[in-house]
């Protein structure tokens, strides 16, 4: 039996000194430098010390955990230098899902970001006059480029030019609005659009920080023209329309159209702006997605500002975005609320690179719109492929029609048919499978549905099928 006190057990333990002059550990040192290391062993020693106290560890366990100790040193160093922030495989099969960081970049928008963030950019410099500069330039020009093509061939608002500037997310760019088009004054609002979105955002609420006033119109479920001009007042500065990107009201419900409040707004001289969430700069009946409204159409309807995020159904960075009316962007560029939401070079960046491939009219560059017109033959040509490759005399592989989710709040009810690889295993469940895939490197998240764990390949990329299959075949 052995007596070893836990005291004699803790004197057996080495020094931290003592192992930092071990020669295993001097490769260590090398590489990652000594102050690192030394908390790595301090680390270590605490949990041995942990152990032996609550009577886990006897003088053999210690003396076994001794002989791993520099294995042990090692991993801890690797624990601790690895990055929190990992890439991820996503196989949920929703292309702009906000737990896994929306919309991925272009390839051609990471480029300039390295090119950008390694050096000096003339961020707020022009180049011809030798001045200081603005920095939302560098994409406002692309945005007018855009819009003008646009909205040229319509005539809409001729006499009135188009602006943009750029926030770190949408709901700052929902606040700057209000702040700089409402202060100390009404914002009239339909209550079916009263919206609360992830994270707790909520329209009155935000509406409370810009200090203006909410003005409630109509019900839940019918809301008329009629309802807001009835509502203006002396107070009223602003109409605020909010898509109902995230839930949709059906059944009896009344709705008016853009023009007709456009129409109301404009009688009465004040700006009709709408928030549309989401927002995106192609049509989405091209993918089989109606009732989602793109950012041109808005303001062909007369809309004066519209706001939209930067990396949902854009496929850019994370970034608020307002575009309309110059005269009022420019005020709200005048708002020093403006500086505390700018963002910085590389959002720049990103979004410049964006938006040059909706310049070129090349959709296909853009991971998100890309998944988003993949077709179901295409995805199981990928899947039929995927299933051959996985070998595994425990598992059940089949091939099931299913449906991808676009995400992000945007057209919640649209769904986008796909085929989905479904595993079973004869040993293990279905949350036991995910728990493994979650532990690969790189972690591959998936969703489980009826015991099986469903793989949609629309939200993989092409060259990650072959990670993915791999991790599979270890279930065996």
């Amino acid at each position: 039996m052995n007596t070893t006190s836990a005291t004699d057990l803790y004197r057996g333990l080495p020094a931290v000194d003592e192992l930092l002059r071990s020669p295993k550990v001097a490769p260590l040192i090398e590489s990652h430098g000594q102050p690192i290391v030394a908390e790595a062993i301090r680390v270590v020693l605490a949990r041995l010390r942990r152990e032996i106290s609550s009577g886990n560890l006897d003088a053999n366990g210690v003396t076994i955990a001794l002989e791993g100790l520099h294995a042990a040193v090692e991993r801890q160093l690797c624990e601790t230098l690895r990055h929190s922030l990992r890439p991820i495989i996503n196989a949920t099969g929703v292309i702009l899902h906000t737990n896994l960081g929306r919309a991925p970049l272009a390839e051609s928008a990471f480029e300039h970001i390295r090119e950008i963030a390694l050096g000096y950019s003339n961020l707020e410099f022009d180049l011809e006059s030798g001045e200081r500069g603005k920095r939302d330039g560098h994409v406002d020009k692309l945005f007018r480029q855009l819009m003008d093509k646009e909205l040229a061939d319509r005539n809409v608002r001729a006499t009135q030019a188009v602006s943009t500037i750029i926030v770190n997310n949408n709901a700052a760019a929902v606040l700057l609005a209000l702040n700089t088009l409402a202060e100390d004054g009404e914002v009239i609002v339909s209550r079916g659009e009263l919206v609360e979105i992830g994270g707790s955002f909520r329209i009155p609420d935000v509406m409370a920080k810009s200090k203006a006033t909410l003005r409630e119109v109509g019900t839940t479920n019918r809301t008329r023209a009629g309802d807001y001009e009835k509502a203006i007042n002396e107070k009223t500065r602003l109409i605020l329309r909010v898509h109902r990107s995230n839930f949709e009201i059906t059944g009896f419900t009344e709705q008016p159209r853009l023009d007709e409040l456009a129409e109301v707004a404009q009688k009465h001289k004040i700006p009709l702006m709408e928030d549309l969430g989401s927002g995106a700069l192609f049509d989405l009946r091209s993918i089989g997605v109606s009732g989602e409204p793109n950012v041109f159409e808005s303001l062909r309807a007369g809309v004066d500002v519209v706001s939209y995020s930067g990396d949902k159904l854009l496929g850019g960075p994370q970034a608020g975005i307002l575009s309309g009316r110059s005269d009022l962007i420019t005020k709200m560029r005048s708002n020093s609320i403006f500086r505390a939401l700018r963002v910085d070079k590389l959002t720049y960046a990103a979004l410049e690179a964006t938006l040059l491939s909706y310049v070129k009219g090349d959709h296909a560059l853009i991971p998100a719109l890309r998944m988003m017109h993949m077709s179901k033959e295409e995805i199981g040509k990928r899947a039929d492929h995927f299933v051959r490759q996985i070998q595994a005399a425990k598992l059940s592989v089949e091939i099931v029609d299913g449906a991808s989710l676009i995400g992000g709040g945007a057209a919640p009810s649209a769904t986008l048919p796909t085929r989905l690889i479904a595993i079973t295993h004869k040993d293990l469940s279905a949350d036991e499978m995910m728990m493994r895939l979650r532990n690969s490197d790189p972690p591959i998240v998936a969703r489980v549905e009826d015991g099986r764990v469903l793989l949609d390949l629309r939200t993989v990329f092409p060259e990650q099928d072959e990670v993915v299959a791999n991790a599979v075949t270890r279930f065996n």
